[in-house]
């Protein structure tokens, strides 16, 4: 392990840290040495920190190592993957801001599926919703398709669910460090993701679920992903968020139509308008993972 990934991991995992900040040390700091030898005052003026995170980082930089970080996260079965890495995930890294780090429990091998498709929708799903990821991930499982999603309560962890229940391979990325999951109904999931599939974090393990974390979340998502399955979103959801910025990565977008009067087929509808691919049977997917 190279020393440059050891101090990486470890300012990464500081509490006062962000990734607009790491962006800044690491331009006046490729090596990621001189800011362990830096002055309080050269956090101020040279990274333009205020005072108080200035003196946070100081003193983190001062009181903990890359090694005992590293000790940690072995501690908790967490094991860190870098941009670094040789394999950090090729797509995710194509994308505009991929995460410095990720924190991943589980099955490591499982971050290198090439045939990945995320599956979103409502935390409020229908039965026509639930029964629809129900039919579909079967037929997707068993031709290799590795199912990404979100562990959010609803089509997420309808999709986690099922993709286990049929012997195939699934990835949640929270919102959230490992050791903060959430939604806290999802206990038993995440017991049986940590074992055998993979369940993957740009946040530090100590790191609690917050509001802003979820659309930032969305990108990995869609980011490891080849494709994006909707089923079942409002007009305005955190499910259309993450089909914007499938697009925007260059991802191919696909949307479960429903009926018009339903308010949970008025986002997916709408994604169908604007050129998503409408799905109506798993081969419809397929034929673009050939």
């Amino acid at each position: 392990m190279t020393d440059v990934r050891k101090r990486l991991i470890h300012l990464h995992m500081c509490p006062a840290m962000s990734r607009s900040l790491l962006h800044s040390i690491i331009r006046v700091d490729p090596e990621l040495l001189n800011i362990y030898d830096c002055s309080l005052s050269f956090l101020q003026n040279h990274i333009n920190l205020p005072i108080k995170k200035a003196q946070t980082i100081h003193a983190y930089l001062k009181s903990s190592s890359p090694d005992s970080c590293l000790k940690y996260l072995s501690s908790i079965h967490v094991f860190p993957l870098t941009y670094l890495d040789s394999d950090y995930p090729t797509l995710l890294k194509e994308i505009y801001d991929p995460p410095f780090v990720l924190y991943g429990m589980g099955h490591r091998g499982i971050i290198q599926s090439k045939k990945n498709l995320a599956i979103i929708g409502s935390r409020s799903p229908t039965s026509t919703g639930s029964q629809t990821v129900a039919k579909l991930i079967p037929a997707l499982s068993k031709q290799g398709l590795t199912i990404v999603s979100g562990f959010a309560k609803g089509i997420d962890s309808i999709a986690h669910w099922k993709t286990i229940q049929t012997s195939g391979r699934t990835m949640a990325i929270l919102g959230s460090g490992h050791l903060h999951m959430y939604p806290k109904e999802n206990v038993q999931l995440f017991s049986q993701m940590s074992k055998n599939q993979l369940i993957l974090s740009e946040y530090p393990p100590d790191t609690p679920p917050q509001k802003w974390h979820f659309p930032a979340r969305n990108r990995i998502i869609s980011g490891m992903s080849k494709g994006v399955l909707v089923i079942e979103a409002k007009e305005k959801s955190g499910s259309l968020i993450t089909a914007d910025q499938a697009l925007e990565q260059g991802r191919d977008v696909y949307a479960i139509p429903g009926s018009i009067f339903s308010p949970l087929s008025k986002g997916t509808n709408y994604l169908i308008q604007q050129g998503a691919k409408l799905v109506m049977s798993a081969e419809d997917i397929l034929e673009d993972f050939q």
